[in-house]
């Protein structure tokens, strides 16, 4: 067992020191329930300052936003209550889709409108002439907390949220060494591999959220968009390894003694410098004398343009190529990290290429739909029961339902989050009981209040912090400050108080029925329906169609591999889908690559590379349209193989014949090489003996 950390002991005393000055500010202004200003304390208060002011904003806004839509809603539609359920249900579902599309901590203002409104609103239909008072005290309170909890996270003690960046990115680090490591020794399996994979993306997945609070940090704009460039990399780093790692097992399976000298001491000098401490902070940026030293001697090694006719050659160019960019991604990162650390410096960046830039992010629209009108569904039937039974709680029932279901509709599979949320509404039920009727009794001024709280708040709060045990102690927090009421003057009522709180545990077990029938399916429905847009994805980048904006397009691409890689169990299998999935993704990189060199290259090499692509669209159609990976088709190779010779011979024509342009038509005629290359490894990672040129070349 870990026990909590100073820190954590730190910030729960932090934050039951702002939910006591909260609830005391709101005894003092006799707010109608001063014990949602102290709730409020517990629900936006974080280890750092930067994630507690986001929040603390974004719930202020969106606590106004559904106040105001119940203030306006209400009066009209009260009297129809069946059409005000569909009004309450379509109000949520709508938020809850802007939520859920913005993976930023700006989506809690469309979460906290969703379903405060109903929260507001539906125990306001017996009493519609109240509703204005409710939204503004409900308001009032949660707007105290919310002060409260702001102003002492930021002067007490505060914690920065740029050091845990960089804590994720030293993790990340970590799994990306070994990750290397194990691929430029010729293993790209394996559940060691596998999990590292899946915890690299994790990483990147969950850095996007922290970035956009680390401006409210404190943090200057320009460490802002550094951090954003590192994240950046970070996720080009997994497939740029992945791409290297093809061509050099097929060097490795082609047998040591045919191995170009030097390349394996080039490589353990690589896996050395991987393995090398990060630099410290404090040497500030700097240059890496390894890393150019590496970068001249894979320039060395670069095979002339007379080896390319081999397929070893044409191997070798294309890993050493690769190579090159994977070091140049990895000290980019390494820099950043040490500027990101200090909040001082410059960089010149080492690696450039047209796909960075990028900001598309991929939305699955239709799970969206799907699980936000699920939840939309949940609050009309919901209503329409409570509105049939004539129970005088059901609201209660509705609006905790609606929570349950608003929280959790971003997940593969709600349920048992739903069930967690139950079972800690129950402890708190438990415990506000305990108090509310054995202890409040004996307490006559706030010091005493204050006392008897302390004990078993700060200890639910150091588990706070701690991912694992987040959710269920802030609800144990807020559910019991909810539950226990604390008004001015003791006044308990052991049946409402049954009657109301066995309402809320009816809502939400209501929503776990209702989540279990509904959303059954889990991450196999999500990862396959990532997969096939995937492949339709690959199928635009071979085709003829226009392409917008190439950038987005690969951002898009490479933002879904980060959704889909966490959805796939770890497994030693070589034909693990994460690693097809980075295939695909290669390959759709290498095809918008041939796409730009066509319209440069002359001569019949953009001919054929157009064959090359037109099968590889074919093939990702076909995968689409079956809903499964289907086999490659060998006429497929051979396109790709003629493509390569056709490639191969234009530039031993140029290198004969030099122009004043034959540099430049070297280098593309190079990229043109890697790329096919590439798709060939890609679409064919079985076949790693030398292809067989068409007879016509040969004969040539």
């Amino acid at each position: 067992m870990v026990y909590p950390t100073l820190r954590d002991w730190l910030f729960s005393v932090k934050t039951f020191a702002a939910a006591m000055i909260a609830l005391y500010i709101g005894l003092w202004f006799e707010l109608p329930r001063p014990y949602w200003a102290m709730a409020t304390v517990y629900i936006v208060s974080n280890p750092f300052v930067g994630a507690t002011r986001s929040k603390a904003l974004y719930r202020a806004l969106g606590t106004a936003l559904g106040a105001s839509a119940a203030v306006l809603l209400v009066p009209p539609f009260v009297e129809s209550p069946y059409l005000f359920s569909v009004i309450v249900a379509l109000w949520t579902g709508t938020l809850l889709y802007l939520a859920v599309s913005d993976r930023t901590a700006r989506s809690y203002v469309f979460m906290l409108a969703g379903y405060t409104m109903p929260i507001i609103a539906l125990p306001s239909v017996t009493n519609p002439a109240g509703v204005f008072d409710l939204a503004v005290s409900r308001t009032e309170e949660i707007l105290v907390g919310i002060v409260c909890a702001s102003v002492v996270g930021s002067v007490l003690l505060p914690s920065r949220l740029a050091p845990t960046i960089i804590e994720r990115t030293d993790a990340w680090f970590r799994d990306a060494a070994f990750y290397a490591t194990e691929t430029l020794s010729g293993r790209i399996a394996g559940a060691q591999i596998s999990g590292a994979r899946q915890r690299l993306a994790g990483i990147i997945n969950g850095l996007e959220l922290l970035l956009s609070q680390l401006a409210y940090d404190h943090t200057r704009p320009d460490v802002v968009g550094r951090a954003h460039e590192l994240r950046g990399r970070m996720q080009l780093f997994l497939p740029i390894m992945s791409s290297l790692a093809d061509p050099l097992i097929a060097l490795y399976n082609s047998g040591r003694q045919t191995w170009p000298e030097g390349l394996e001491a080039l490589l353990n000098d690589v896996i050395k410098w991987f393995g090398q401490p990060l630099p410290a902070p404090s040497q500030g940026y700097h240059a890496d004398e390894t890393a150019n030293a590496l970068r001249a001697r894979i320039a060395a090694m670069k095979p002339p343009a007379a080896a390319l006719t081999s397929w070893d050659g044409a191997l070798l160019s294309n890993a050493l190529w690769r190579m090159q960019q994977v070091i140049d991604v990895w000290q980019d990162c390494c820099s950043l990290r040490v500027i990101i650390t200090r909040e001082q410096g410059s960089w010149r960046p080492h690696f450039r290429h047209w796909r960075l830039g990028g900001t598309a992010r991929f939305y699955d629209r239709g799970i969206m739909l799907f699980s936000t009108g699920s939840a939309a569904a949940a609050v009309v039937l919901a209503c329409s029961i409570w509105i049939s039974s004539g129970w005088n709680d059901g609201a209660g029932a509705v609006t905790l339902a609606a929570v349950a279901v608003c929280f959790f509709a971003a997940l593969d599979e709600p349920a048992p989050m739903v069930m967690r949320f139950f079972l800690a509404t129950g402890i708190s039920v438990v415990a506000a009981g305990i108090y509310l009727f054995a202890v409040l009794p004996h307490v006559h001024d706030f010091p005493m209040l204050v006392i008897l709280f302390a004990a078993p708040f700060i200890l639910v709060g150091t588990l706070i912090p701690r991912p694992q045990f987040n959710m269920a102690t802030v609800l144990v927090a807020v559910n019991t400050a909810t539950f226990i009421s604390i008004q001015d003057a003791y006044d308990a009522n052991f049946l409402v108080f049954m009657n109301s709180n066995l309402a809320g545990l009816a809502g939400l077990l209501y929503a776990y029925i209702w989540t279990r029938v509904t959303r059954p399916f889990g991450a196999e429905l999500a990862a396959s329906r990532l997969l096939r847009s995937s492949w339709a994805d690959v199928a635009l980048t071979a085709s003829t169609l226009p392409i917008e904006d190439p950038r987005n397009l690969a951002a898009r691409m490479l933002d879904r591999l980060m959704q889909l890689i966490p959805r796939l169990a770890a497994t030693d299998d070589h034909r693990h889908p994460s690693i097809e999935s980075f295939r695909d993704l290669r390959i759709a990189f290498n095809a918008l690559d041939l796409r730009r060199l066509t319209r440069k290259l002359g001569g019949e090499s953009p001919a054929e590379i157009a064959n090359v692509l037109d099968g590889v669209r074919i093939y990702y159609e076909d995968c689409v349209n079956d809903r499964k990976r289907v086999t490659v088709p060998e006429s497929l190779m051979a396109s790709i193989d003629t493509a390569l010779a056709r490639v191969v011979s234009q530039g031993l024509a140029n290198a004969a014949a030099p122009t004043a342009t034959s540099s430049t038509s070297a280098r593309l005629l190079r990229d043109a090489l890697h790329a096919l290359v590439g798709l060939r490894l890609s679409l064919f990672p079985a076949t790693l003996v030398k292809p067989t040129p068409p007879e016509s070349e040969t004969a040539a």
